[in-house]
């Protein structure tokens, strides 16, 4: 019994800790920040290239002629009809998954051999999206000249550059 009452009294001292942070980061986080990409999203927006079917992100930046700006929609949207078709079938796919994970953890004891299973079933899923997303960049990067591969190879490092290591971020609360 002891035990019992003294495990509530920890869960509940740490659901109100938790909920004290997070009024607390609530209260004195009101300054906005932004970012440099939001700077650059919103001063393309004013700037009228993001059109409608115009070219986003880091390849909007680059000098594309029409040829290629026709090439890499066409790629995209090859990639986006593909993930489009299957949204639905997905869709049931998780809803199963998410079932098989509750019986799993509701259950007395933990089945290991399923839980193996649903992640081999997860890994092999993050694998054909892995696949999939290289396939479609190099796709893109052979529509680019030699110049333009090289521009947006820059501005990935200058993008990496501007992102805080994980060890050095501020924790919430401090």
């Amino acid at each position: 019994m002891k035990k019992l009452l003294l495990g509530s009294v920890l869960a509940l001292s740490s659901v109100f800790t938790v909920t004290a942070c997070t009024s607390v980061n609530a209260n004195t986080d009101t300054t906005p920040s932004t970012t440099k990409m939001q700077k650059q999203h919103k001063a393309g927006m004013k700037k009228g290239d993001m059109k409608k079917g115009g070219m986003r992100g880091p390849l909007s930046q680059l000098d594309l002629t029409e040829a290629q700006q026709t090439q890499i929609k066409a790629i995209m949207q090859k990639q986006h009809g593909d993930n489009k078709a299957d949204r639905t079938e997905n869709k049931a796919e998780r809803a199963q998954m998410h079932q098989q994970i509750q019986a799993l953890t509701n259950a007395r004891t933990l089945n290991n051999a399923a839980v193996s299973r649903l992640a081999d079933q997860q890994a092999a899923k993050e694998k054909q999206r892995f696949i999939e997303r290289v396939q479609t960049q190099h796709a893109i990067a052979q529509v680019l000249t030699a110049e333009q591969r090289a521009e947006l190879a820059q501005m990935k490092e200058d993008k990496k550059g501007d992102r805080e290591p994980r060890g050095e971020r501020p924790q919430p609360g401090m």
